[in-house]
C-alpha cells in the first residue's frame, strides 16, 4: 500500500483498548509509547493484536514539539 505520510514509525502494539467508538492503540518504539485514536472498525479491519509489529502514521501539516 502507498502512503503519502512521510512519518511511519514502526514500533510494537503494547496494548489495544476500545472504547464506544473509538480506540486507543499504544505502539512501542525502541522504549517510547506512541498513543493512537482510531475507530473501533480500523482496529477489527486491521485485525490489531498486542505484540503485532505495526507502523505509526503521522500525517499533518504542522507538528509541535515542546521541551521540558
Amino acid at each position: 500500500m502507498k502512503l503519502s505520510a512521510r512519518n511511519q514509525i514502526k514500533g510494537t502494539i503494547k496494548s489495544v483498548t476500545k472504547g464506544q467508538t473509538t480506540a486507543h492503540v499504544q505502539l512501542e518504539v525502541n522504549g517510547t509509547v506512541i498513543t493512537a485514536s482510531i475507530t473501533n472498525e480500523a482496529v477489527d479491519a486491521l485485525n490489531l493484536k498486542v505484540g503485532q509489529s505495526a507502523y505509526a502514521v503521522i500525517k499533518a501539516s504542522d507538528v509541535m514539539v515542546a521541551i521540558d
